[in-house]
């Protein structure tokens, strides 16, 4: 069961603010008395703070008997504030725009409600991935460390580019009504799934039939369990988190932009991209962690595209991951 903490009228990065803006978490383990032995998880694309779980456990890496693990929810998401669940004047296509640095924000207030004074380690997949560049850049002396996994400190032109025709074929269905929809744009909910499983995965993934290994018996299974999936979600929400994704950049208003922002980070990092990632790419991963004086990039070999490091995808991605968490945990 999650809880909240109620953040009353939030003021966001772009002038305007939630009222009654709450944001969920869970918690693992035990907080120590220095308030230092810590570890968050941002929740991704779609995710929530359950979708963590895989990561965490008993022998894993993330151990609740050593360490105080928070898993956070991103505004947007349907748990914490969001469209479908946000006061009446945000509610729905209202919604205004959430920065990863609002959610950040909110997160460091999480943190002092917590009492956390450090985190140790702040590991996030995807868009779990930006919010922990975030906070590196934002708050460099509370990270110790942070392990970004298929992800990248910014959204790219061409990544922003792929979001750009998720959303379209969304927006294509006519019921959507600009986001003032009566009832689910379900034809369009299932484009975006639909138009999104050919980015998720590599062109390996399914030229070698690798779908099968997840369960699918064939691509048109795999398209249909897309499809499904994202027929579920609220319109709104989809859209609001990936407004925030796509606007996603720490050296947003930094003299000397990125490299700037990311020169000022003091965290240690080892920034994990999948080999095969369509959208969160080697390149320019290699060209992010070249900006920070304590980072290194360790590619995960993978055929999954960006699914590979995916919390509970596969054993082998997992087993690469959390060996990079107990480096990055046991370094002080």
């Amino acid at each position: 069961m999650h809880q909240v903490l109620d953040l009353g009228r939030f003021a966001l990065e772009s002038g305007a603010d939630l009222p009654e803006a709450r944001l969920a978490y869970t918690t693992h383990g035990v907080l120590n008395a220095a308030g230092d032995n810590a570890v968050l998880v941002p929740s991704y694309y779609t995710g929530t703070h359950a979708s963590a779980e895989p990561w965490i456990g008993s022998g894993r890496a993330l151990d609740p008997a050593e360490w105080f693990i928070v898993s956070v929810d991103l505004f947007g998401n349907g748990v914490s504030t969001s469209p479908s669940n946000a006061a009446a004047e945000v509610h729905g296509a209202a919604f205004p725009t959430v920065s990863i640095g609002d959610n950040v924000r909110a997160q460091h207030r999480l943190a002092e409600r917590l009492g956390v004074r450090r985190w140790r380690l702040i590991a996030g997949w995807s868009m779990g991935a930006l919010q922990a560049y975030e906070w590196a850049v934002r708050y460099p002396a509370f990270v110790d460390a942070f392990l970004p996994i298929a992800g990248a400190a910014r959204c790219s032109p061409h990544n922003a580019v792929f979001l750009a025709g998720v959303e379209a074929a969304l927006r294509a269905d006519p019921v959507f009504e600009g986001g003032r929809y009566a009832v689910p744009p379900r034809a369009g909910l299932r484009a975006f799934g639909t138009v999104y499983a050919g980015w998720a995965y590599s062109q390996a993934f399914f030229r070698d039939g690798v779908y099968r290994e997840l369960g699918y018996p064939d691509v048109a299974a795999l398209l249909e369990d897309w499809a499904a999936d994202h027929e579920r979600w609220d319109a709104n929400d989809l859209l609001a988190m990936l407004r925030t994704w796509q606007q996603a950049d720490p050296g947003r208003g930094v003299e000397g932009g990125l490299a700037a922002a990311l020169g000022g980070v003091r965290a240690r990092s080892i920034v994990m991209p999948s080999s095969t990632d369509l959208y969160f790419t080697v390149d320019d991963n290699v060209l992010e962690s070249a900006m920070m004086s304590r980072s290194e990039v360790r590619v995960i070999s993978s055929d999954l595209g960006h699914v590979a490091g995916r919390p509970g995808v596969r054993a082998a991605e997992t087993a690469v991951i959390e060996a990079a968490m107990r480096e990055l945990l046991a370094d002080r």
